[in-house]
């Protein structure tokens, strides 16, 4: 059952409840029972809703992390009690609020940390030392991680290092494992000097989606998952890795979005469709109009360069995708109408149009097919 009316919506997102759980049952085995695990809901859970996501998640998952304090926040008025970590920039007038709201903030500069202290909250700081391994983004780089743990330990009373943890650079794009353990010895390094710092820190962790299917040695005590939580692997070497190393995992996309025909209109041959003619139709047509478009995060690069299901069957996208309408060719589709539901990206009965095809179309990625989805669409949650 939907939870709420999708039939007042133009276009909605349907999240497949059972998918999630599925998902993360999958990883549960992979990590076994000694391995925390972090569910990484940034950017509106990967496109899937916030809110929606993070209340099927809460009971099955051991951290929240997010990139910024206002998801943070979001999830806290929720009534999420869970830990939450944010794994982006906080300004510093902001710190105070994470502190208030028990939120866990990564740190990798002095000047942060000594602000930390000086707030001097009545309630330990909780931080996650982040280590610069090989991304070359955020991060302290390990010959200048010294300096920080004496600042650390200095107020050692007011900050409290929670964890400590790294982002590998190219575990996604390759087959190839040899930079990725040239981060994971630096890392190794970097927890040395940690210990040797008098510092204990509870949670280890440098494992995202990718690695945690392909290296389990890499799992310390917790893992983050993000894109694979929502049934989608972080990429075709990924998925080409893990096969050859036998592994068996099945993941189940959560996420599908629909629309309906809101005009079915009739086209002579050699009239075009849409925005600068780019499409002239090769015959008397049929023509779907599809009340949805590029500020819904239906990519303009799919102009005359994807398709639709309606009816179970493919239709092909015809003209330049507009600010809030597609067309779609229905010419071979029997019994289109007015209203019939139409799946930009999801399945039915055994056809399907996936975020992996869609970011191939446009040269991207399925992270930012899924990401881009207009956050005010509605997020209805099915069974």
């Amino acid at each position: 059952m939907l939870s709420q009316n999708k039939f007042q919506h133009r276009t909605w997102v349907e999240i497949s409840k059972n998918a999630l759980l599925k998902n993360l049952g999958t990883f549960r085995k992979v990590v076994g029972g000694r391995v925390k695990l972090a569910a990484v809901v940034k950017a509106n859970a990967y496109g899937h809703g916030l809110e929606e996501v993070s209340k099927i998640f809460e009971k099955g998952v051991d951290f929240f992390a997010v990139d910024n304090l206002t998801e943070a926040l979001k999830l806290r008025n929720l009534g999420i009690t869970k830990s939450i970590l944010v794994l982006g920039y906080t300004k510093e007038n902001a710190l105070k609020v994470a502190l208030e709201n028990d939120i866990s903030l990564v740190v990798y500069d002095k000047n942060i940390l000594t602000r930390i202290a000086s707030l001097k909250y009545p309630k330990k700081a909780r931080v996650h030392l982040k280590i610069e391994t090989g991304l070359n983004r955020q991060g302290v780089k390990i010959l200048k991680l010294l300096p920080l743990l004496k600042i650390i330990k200095k107020n050692e009373r007011h900050i409290l290092v929670e964890g400590a943890y790294t982002h590998f650079a190219n575990v996604e794009d390759t087959i190839d494992s040899s930079f990725a353990y040239r981060q994971f010895s630096d890392f190794k390094r970097a927890l040395k000097l940690i210990r040797e710092s008098g510092i204990k820190s509870k949670y280890f962790h440098c494992a995202a989606s990718a690695a945690t299917l392909l290296y389990a040695d890499t799992h310390f005590n917790m893992v983050r998952i993000g894109i694979s939580l929502y049934g989608l692997w972080p990429s075709k070497e990924t998925k080409i890795a893990f096969n050859l190393k036998g592994g068996k995992v099945s993941l189940a996309p959560a996420l599908s979005w629909k629309s309906i025909i809101a005009q079915v209109k009739k086209v002579k041959a050699g009239e075009s469709v849409g925005y600068g003619r780019t499409w002239i139709a090769p015959r008397d047509s049929l023509i779907a109009v599809i009340p949805v478009g590029y500020s819904d995060g239906y990519d303009r690069g799919l102009s005359n360069n994807s398709r639709v299901l309606i009816n179970e069957q493919y239709a092909p996208l015809v003209g330049r995708v507009a600010m809030n309408m597609i067309m779609a060719d229905v010419t071979e589709i029997r019994s289109v109408k007015r209203e019939n539901v139409v799946t930009l990206l999801g399945s039915e009965r055994g056809t399907s149009i996936t975020a992996d095809e869609l970011a191939e179309r446009i040269g991207t990625i399925n992270y930012e097919i899924v990401a881009r989805i207009n956050p005010l669409i509605p997020r209805l949650v099915v069974d």
